[in-house]
């Protein structure tokens, strides 16, 4: 352990008197950070939505199928029960419950009206908006149908309700998962690169041949860019919470616990791109490239439910996509760690066989 915290404090000394790597570590995300949270949209389509049908009657099922028929909306799961409707809505397994209460094709045969209430997950921002514009819509178009048969559309009072970011503020969305981007990309290409340069100067071929074992050299060169990936989490969430108001609304704690293990993990997928090249310049090109399709493929930018059947299959690989999760909904849902067990627990597995795998490879590279 001495000799691991010995090399990793040289390692740290070298960062803290390179300022150019340090600019890339330090300033350079917060930069990215303050500009894509302005730039970045996406669109929309096959919400998954949860429908709570007290009513079981014509009307109300001819509205279900309006709904599924759209194309704007996946209808996922129903129940009658409005706390299975919520738990999947915290869950972030749906993002908008349909409830229609009992007696709604009564009121519309009887008074020529009716209620309907829609809960969005509001965690998305502006997308909340979109998704209630689309259902507005179909509710408009379902009342007209009913006024050609009955002489005169009923009108549908629609009550919304938006969970987790009433103001429906897009940067509450975007901030969590671009810092996350940023963290990952500053871990594991500094991760390639640093090691990467060892080979160029020929440093590492002395470093073998000293006592020092390969898992302490390893360790060694990982826990300083560890360290650094935390600093870069906290300094982001200042940011986030001071620039762009980002609600702090779950633990801290569990987001860095969680934040330590995904480290690991892309920290440990940069030592295999190290495994892969010779010279920095192929490093910084090979993470890029990895780089892009974790990012377009983890919900960032674009909702992993507007994805194709089989990219959202895919998508459960990355481990991206899972930290973008649970960043977003512990610090915009206040989420527990029950809530976020399943991506924290693919995180944990990631971790477990990415370094496996990167360390196996780097040895037999090495050998």
């Amino acid at each position: 352990m001495r000799r691991i915290l010995f090399l990793a404090h040289a390692e740290l000394l070298h960062i803290s008197r390179d300022r150019a790597t340090l600019a890339q570590v330090l300033i350079f995300p917060i930069v990215q950070l303050l500009v894509l949270s302005n730039a970045a949209t996406f669109q929309i389509r096959n919400t998954p939505t949860f429908i709570v049908d007290l009513d079981r009657s014509t009307a109300s099922r001819g509205l279900v199928t309006r709904f599924a028929a759209s194309g704007h909306f996946l209808v996922t799961g129903d129940s009658a029960s409005l706390d299975v409707a919520n738990e999947a809505l915290l869950g972030g397994d749906v993002t908008m419950v349909v409830t229609i209460p009992k007696g709604f094709e009564s009121s519309l045969a009887r008074s020529r009206s009716a209620m309907l209430q829609l809960a969005l997950n509001a965690e998305k921002g502006s997308a909340a908006g979109i998704v209630q514009s689309y259902a507005s819509s179909i509710i408009s178009a379902f009342a007209a149908e009913l006024g050609e048969v009955g002489g005169g559309p009923p009108r549908i009072d629609v009550r919304t309700r938006s969970w987790f970011n009433p103001a429906l503020n897009y940067r509450h969305y975007m901030v969590p998962g671009i810092l996350v981007a940023l963290v990952t990309l500053i871990g594991t290409l500094l991760t390639a690169q640093n090691i990467a340069r060892e080979k160029e100067l020929g440093t590492l071929e002395q470093l073998n041949v000293t006592p020092i074992s390969r898992s302490q050299f390893i360790a060694a060169k990982l826990l300083p860019f560890w360290a650094l990936g935390l600093v870069e989490l906290t300094i982001g969430l200042v940011v986030g919470a001071v620039v762009f108001g980002v609600p702090m609304r779950g633990s801290l704690v569990l987001l860095f616990a969680a934040a330590m293990i995904y480290l690991i993990v892309a920290l440990a997928i940069g030592l295999w791109i190290s495994t892969l090249v010779e010279t920095q310049q192929q490093a910084m090109f090979v993470t890029f490239f990895v780089m892009n399709v974790y990012l377009l493929m983890s919900g960032l930018f674009t909702p992993i439910d507007s994805m194709a059947p089989w990219v959202q299959t895919v998508s459960q690989a990355n481990p991206v996509r899972h930290f973008v999760t649970i960043a977003r909904a512990v610090l915009v849902k206040g989420a527990t760690a029950r809530d976020i067990a399943q991506p924290l627990g693919m995180l944990c597995l990631f971790a477990i066989v990415t370094l496996t795998l990167a360390v196996r490879q780097y040895s037999k590279r090495l050998a």
